[in-house]
């Protein structure tokens, strides 16, 4: 990494016999989302993922999205997903669909449609390997995944049962899709992480109100205190000092 950073050169790699080419200029142009400017460290690991995972990100397989206080994170489509397992031997095949509620009764649909009246709760997805007796499942729930953007707002149904799928397929093989997330995913988790960042800020702005609070009450007892405990002692001192002396008739002056 630390080469690639020294030359500011990109990468070269192959795919299915096409020649892909990336740049820090074309990463940080091109292959970004966000309103942040991504650093040349994130982007190397960017151009290293996608030639080691074999991702071409000029065919939306993989890019970048990075926000105001947050690091940069790479995306992977749905697509991206399904072409690993299908180069995988040991794929053989899937099945996914919806969770719904249907009079009361919770019960698992394939595909993406359902009845009028049935309340949509999420999505599951079962992916098979040749080499494995069981499937791995994935059951996602919509209330963890629906921030109620546009697309979730008029597709909730595709969205829902996508997510399910990539869990499964993630869970089906780990080693080659452990270390990538859908821009669902994602977004799920800065959502997430939004209150936490608004609460600190509020907290701030609060602890600074109370502080100033705190500095005019220390400074009005400070002027008020020597009116009451510090002059008055001082007077009756001097009386008694006058009355040892010169008893009670004066110094005779």
């Amino acid at each position: 990494m630390s080469n690639l950073l020294e030359s500011n050169k990109g990468v070269k790699f192959d795919i299915e016999g096409e020649s892909i080419s990336l740049t820090f200029s074309t990463v940080k142009n091109y292959l970004t989302r966000g309103n942040e400017t991504i650093t040349d460290k994130e982007a190397v690991m960017f151009m290293n993922l996608c030639k080691y995972q074999k991702l071409n990100p000029f065919l939306n397989e993989a890019y970048l999205v990075k926000f105001k206080g947050s690091s940069a994170q790479i995306i992977t489509s749905k697509e991206a997903y399904m072409k690993k397992a299908e180069r995988n031997p040991n794929f053989d095949g899937f099945q996914a669909g919806l969770i719904v509620d249907r009079d009361g009764t919770e019960i698992e649909i394939e595909g993406s449609f359902i009845r009028k009246g049935d309340t949509l709760l999420g999505g599951w997805a079962k992916v098979y390997r040749k080499d494995r007796k069981i499937p791995s499942v994935a059951r996602v729930d919509l209330q963890e995944y629906d921030k109620k953007q546009s697309t979730w707002k008029e597709m909730k149904k595709t969205m829902i049962r996508k997510v399910a799928i990539v869990q499964a397929l993630r869970e089906a093989f780990p080693v080659d899709l452990g270390a990538l997330y859908t821009e669902e995913e994602a977004e799920a988790i800065r959502q997430t992480n939004i209150p936490k960042e608004e609460i600190k800020e509020n907290a701030n702005k609060k602890t600074l109100k109370i502080e100033k609070q705190d500095e005019k009450t220390e400074e009005k007892e400070e002027i008020e205190q020597p009116e009451i405990t510090v002059e008055e002692p001082e007077n009756d001192q001097i009386k008694l000092m006058k009355d040892e002396i010169f008893g009670n008739e004066g110094p005779g002056w």
